[in-house]
């Protein structure tokens, strides 16, 4: 009887969190499908929002993410593999984990901050695409490297033996029998970093954010988001921006949906290959 109420507990609990789910989604779709158009899609924003599209939001949220995973991925990777495969147990990995647990409990508007500070002032690289990008690197960094760590650790260790059996060397071992092996679960800890990293707003604000709608020719250009934009037309709340606001949020969360479906379809297809 005992396992029946909590085999009901869990049922109950997984239709609630799908419920919420699909009543935000189901939310935002009725309120920004009548916003979306080709028009608003390759247009640019025009009569601070009330009319036209959201394109330059688009670009910069793709420039944004792009400059973002490429500096985090290989910085998480390689640590995860330092972890892993290259040194001991000892306080120096505890030190790395636990910084990399600290700054993911940091709020995202610390890391704008010390984007701003840092990035924008000190470095003097100014408020642009690749301040807010790398700033959103720092941001996603630790669940790279905590992802790719566990999933380096799930290959079995007979695998590696049997490498090493064969006279391959420890790199050799690590690009054959390792990265194949663990890159299903390093793709998920990039398509989680690529959700987060998408919607931020607050960091974007401090680093790389403008309202004028201009296309970025470089990283060295401001830009807008698609966060950014949609928090300008929520703050000022008139009927037509609201609209236009609602779009936004739909096109980012179709975005990530497509982002997310495409990773997993190509981790999918590469596990089957590597089990071939």
């Amino acid at each position: 009887m005992k396992d029946k109420y909590i085999y009901a507990l869990l049922w109950a609990s997984t239709i609630v969190t799908a419920a919420i789910l699909i009543f935000i989604l189901g939310f935002v779709v009725l309120k920004g499908s009548s916003a979306l158009s080709i028009e608003f899609l390759i247009d640019i924003p025009r009569e601070g929002g009330e009319e036209g599209g959201i394109f330059p939001a688009i670009l910069g949220t793709f420039y944004l993410v792009a400059v973002a995973l490429v500096v985090a991925v290989p910085l998480g990777v390689g640590g995860a593999l330092y972890l892993v495969e290259f040194q001991k147990e000892n306080i120096i990995t505890k030190i790395i984990r636990f910084g990399a647990d600290t700054l993911n409990a940091v709020p995202s508007i610390i890391f704008g901050l010390f984007g701003f500070a840092f990035l924008v002032y000190y470095l003097k690289l100014g408020v642009c695409i690749l301040s807010g990008g790398i700033t959103l690197a720092f941001m996603v960094l630790p669940t790279i490297l905590r992802t790719s760590e566990e999933a380096l650790r799930a290959v079995p260790n007979w695998d590696k033996e049997g490498s090493y059996a064969l006279g391959a060397t420890k790199l050799q071992t690590i690009k054959n029998i390792v990265l194949p092996q663990s890159l299903s679960g390093i793709i998920t800890g990039i398509v989680l970093s690529i959700g987060r990293a998408a919607g931020e707003t607050a960091p974007i604000i401090f680093t790389a954010a403008i309202l004028n709608p201009v296309l970025p020719e470089s990283v060295f250009d401001p830009t807008m988001s698609l966060p950014s934009h949609l928090y300008t037309l929520v703050s000022e709340s008139t009927p037509e921006k609201l609209t236009n606001a609602y779009g936004t949020a739909l096109v980012l969360i179709i975005l990530v949906l497509i982002t997310t479906y495409s990773a997993m379809l190509f981790r999918k297809h590469f596990t089957r290959h590597v089990r071939r």
